[in-house]
Parts: C-alpha cells; structure tokens; sequence
C-alpha cells in the first residue's frame, strides 16, 4: 500500500449560465469551451464527479477509492460515522445571479434522495463589485405565499440582503432561503450533498437548452426554517495572534473552519485528525516527512487523520483556511 501523504486533487470545472471566466486565474488552470464556468470542486467524493489526485505516487487515483480503501488512515475516528468523504468544496464564480433557493436539512429525510445528506454551506468572500449582493434569510412577517411569488421586484422586499465585502464569512445553515451574484466569487463549504430547491431563478434562460431551468417551489417551501431571520456575516473569534492570525470563522456540527494569515511559520492539522487547507492569498511550503509541498493562492491541500500535523512556512504574507469535521462519535 502506497503511504498517504498530503494530497491536492485536479479541479472539477462545472458549466453554471450564472459563472464566469474568473477561476481560471485563480486557479492556474485553463478552462475548456468559451462558456461560463461557475463553479470548480476542488474536493468532490459524488458519484458523478470524483477529485482525483493530482500530483505523488497515487497520482490519477480518486478519492472515492482512497475512502473505500484506507477510510481510517484518511478520517481517523471520523470513519465510524462516514463512509464517504464528509465535505464538497469549491470555488464559486457567480457573475449574475445565483438561484433564490434553500436545502434540506439532515432531519427532513422525506426530502432528501437516498444517498443524500442535507445541505448546510458557508462561504467565504473572495472578491465582490460595487454591485454584489448577498441575500440571506426572511425579512420579519415574511409567508409561503410570499415566496411563491417571488419576482425580480418581491426579492429585496422579502429576503435580508447585504452588500458582501472581500474576506467576509457567511454562514448558511439548511432552511436558510438564499441567493448571491453580481461579481461575486466565494470559497464553498458544504456538506457532501447536492439537493437543492430552486424557488425562484430571475427569469434566466439557459442558453443550452433555451428554457428556464425547472424551479421546486413546495419542496423549497418545506425546507424553510420559520425562525430565520437576516443572517449577516460571522464575526471572526481571534484564537491565537503569533506568530500569526489563527481566527475561527465557522464552528458548527458539520465543520470548523479557521482564518490563518501571516509571513512567519506555523503549524496546521492535528495529530490524527482529518484537516483541508485552503490557500486564498500568498504562497509557501507545507513540510511533512522530510518533504515540502508547495501551495499558492486557491490551492486545496487533503491532510489525511494518518499525516498529522505538519509545518508550514509562507514565503510571503499567506492567507489559508484549516477545515476540520467535528467528531461526534
């Protein structure tokens, strides 16, 4: 058997008639076609588009076959509750509007597929025009009639909306009704799911096909949390300020995500114990082994619960993301 080691995976390139052209750059990587792009899934364990990774000695192999094979050495104590890999993450390019829409949660099993989990998703703000919009929850005294009804003159006046600014972390829990566009480009934590309810799609035509895409008004409706109200942006919780910035930004029972920026080393993961890394500004090293392993801006790192900890050292003012699944077991 082939150690693990820390693995980055080839993006997945998604056709969205609401992306853009923008991942490319971030990326490093050409896009096929002269159609917008909206999303890239960086780490993808679906049925229908697997990550495969990209670089070391399982080069090629996906990682579905890595989590049937060594699904302990990848989670650790987390294999006892998944037998797939627990998150979907991705770069969302959103140059338009994004559908008004909400998902599942892990408790409404009438409407989830089998093979299908909930979907509870946060973001982080990459960039965003003078003109982005985020729309996050209900404003008071909002009904299901009101969101069967929803048009491109009813949006504001029944969803909360702000104005997104670059490094801002939104939470969005299932059951919270949502939109974002405009120039917007976001990091996606997700639960590995893919259910959503569209209710209202601002009269995009899909060009492919020439119709609108298909909207799920009553199974949306039903999805909705009645409680929720406007959801702003979290407020970030300073854990450790040296050598550098450790901020928590999402600390919930499907993942926890914390903000690392600074120019000195600095160690990332835990000791067995499952963490993803996210490079959003800067470049460097991380150390694992004897080996260093290079990560620059929008690269994702997979640190198996087998790897540990490990060390990293910026060559310049670096920004990254450490994900971890909390263990429940």
């Amino acid at each position: 058997m082939t150690p693990l080691y820390p693995l980055r995976f080839m993006p997945i390139y998604q056709y969205r008639l609401w992306g853009g052209r923008r991942l490319s750059s971030w990326l490093n990587t050409p896009l096929s076609g002269e159609g917008p792009v909206g999303e890239a899934w960086l780490l993808s364990d679906r049925d229908d588009h697997p990550s495969y990774v990209a670089e070391g000695p399982l080069r090629g192999r996906t990682i579905t076959q890595l989590m049937e094979h060594s699904p302990q050495l990848i989670l650790g104590t987390l294999s006892r509750r998944f037998k797939r890999f627990p998150l979907l993450l991705k770069y969302l390019d959103v140059q338009t509007m994004l559908s008004v829409q909400v998902h599942p949660a892990d408790d409404d099993p009438h409407l989830i597929p089998d093979g299908e989990t909930g979907k509870t998703e946060a973001w982080v703000v990459l960039e965003a025009a003078p003109d982005s919009r985020v729309y996050a929850g209900l404003k008071p005294g909002v009904t299901a009639e009101n969101l069967r009804t929803l048009s491109k003159e009813t949006v504001a006046a029944n969803l909360a909306g702000l104005t997104p600014q670059r490094g801002q972390a939104i939470l969005i829990e299932a059951g919270v009704v949502h939109s974002l566009g405009n120039g917007v480009l976001v990091f996606e934590i997700q639960e590995n799911s893919d259910v959503t309810f569209r209710l209202y799609d601002w009269d995009h035509i899909d060009p492919t096909t020439g119709h609108p895409r298909p909207l799920q008004i009553e199974q949306a409706i039903a999805c909705v949390d009645p409680t929720q109200g406007a959801i702003l942006p979290v407020a970030p919780m300073v854990d450790v300020s040296q050598p550098g910035q450790r901020e928590k930004l999402f600390d919930g029972p499907h993942f926890r995500v914390w903000r690392l920026q600074g120019a000195a080393s600095f160690a990332v993961g835990a000791p067995d114990e499952m963490r993803v890394l996210v490079c959003l500004e800067g470049f460097g090293t991380l150390e694992h082994d004897g080996t260093a392993y290079a990560m620059e801006k929008g690269a994702v790192m997979l640190l198996p619960a087998v790897v540990g900890a490990c060390w990293f050292r910026p060559e310049c003012h670096i920004t990254l993301l450490d994900i971890a699944v909390p263990d429940h077991s």
